[in-house]
């Protein structure tokens, strides 16, 4: 699929200002991939500071990645409202919701998720490694308290994949999409993924070994 086979006459989208393996553009990468659509992409060197440059900012409007740029020169940027974009253009699969009680379920779920186990992820690493210096402001402080809570986000996902597949509709979502990227990032952090210790987290790992083995899964890492 291409941005020329729109499923409505929305703008389309024509460029994705992109940086590979960070975390937020990662999981838009996935939910392209997941659909099919394929645009033209330009990498952002964060660790240059490129998205600070002041043609970026000028066009994005913030220091941010990831941002879409659309037909009608219109940018996008944050992820959760680039996919629901995304989803009204290109309607299948459905990501954020296919009815008013499911798009609420999915939407509280992706901020369960994107404000438990995938901001403590990311605190941990953008304030304990010392290359994101650049980037940070560090408190090592911060980010160790942080690492101390993702097990604890890791358990009320093992509890909520009791009985299901999925984090919330009988399918995939953003909010697994979050998930999946905040278990991801958890190896350059260094703490066990599931699966990682044998027994441990058996409905997580199951989940985890799910996603893993879709053609989505590596989309963002080169």
């Amino acid at each position: 699929m291409t941005a020329d086979t729109l499923a409505s006459d929305l703008p389309a989208p024509v460029l994705f200002f992109d940086q590979p393996r960070a975390p937020n553009p990662r999981r838009v990468n996935i939910v392209l991939a997941e659909k099919g659509v394929t645009i033209e992409r330009r990498t952002v060197d964060l660790m240059k500071g490129e998205h600070k440059a002041p043609d970026y900012l000028a066009k994005v409007g913030t220091p941010r990645v990831p941002a879409i740029e659309l037909s009608d020169g219109t940018v996008l940027t944050e992820t959760v409202a680039i996919t629901r974009y995304l989803d009204a253009l290109y309607p299948e699969p459905n990501l954020t919701g296919t009815s008013p009680l499911e798009t609420v379920k999915i939407e509280m779920w992706q901020r369960r998720v994107e404000f438990g186990l995938f901001a403590a992820v990311a605190a941990c690493f953008r304030h304990t490694n010392r290359h994101l210096a650049v980037l940070e402001d560090q408190v090592p402080a911060w980010g160790e308290i942080n690492r101390g809570r993702i097990r604890g986000h890791l358990n009320d996902l093992e509890a909520r994949l009791d009985g299901r597949s999925w984090l919330v509709a009988d399918r995939l979502t953003i909010a697994d999409i979050t998930a999946f990227v905040a278990v991801e990032f958890m190896r350059i952090v260094k703490e066990p993924r599931p699966g990682d210790v044998e027994g441990d987290l058996p409905r997580l790992t199951a989940w985890y070994r799910r996603m893993s083995a879709r053609p989505s899964a590596r989309a963002g890492m080169d």
